[in-house]
């Protein structure tokens, strides 16, 4: 089996290396994604099976609004 020149070894392990990366950083960004998108289903899905017309689901979802607007400020 005929073997590659270094130079072009060097490039594959730099494109596998690259890959891997790629890899890593979804296997711990995308779960964490699928549990945020959960979490805000559940939410949206209880405000409208509670719906009361009388104005305080209004207020509620404000003020989950701004926390979660203060939670996202703070992370990044």
């Amino acid at each position: 089996i005929p073997i590659p020149p270094l130079s072009v070894q060097e490039r594959i392990v730099n494109v596998l290396d690259n890959f891997d990366a790629i890899c890593s950083d979804l296997k711990i960004g995308l779960p964490a994604e699928i549990d945020a998108r959960k979490k805000q289903y559940e939410y949206y899905r209880d405000l409208l099976l509670n719906f009361d017309p009388l104005g305080t689901v209004l207020a509620q979802a404000s003020k989950q609004a701004s926390k979660q607007a203060s939670k996202q400020a703070s992370n990044n």
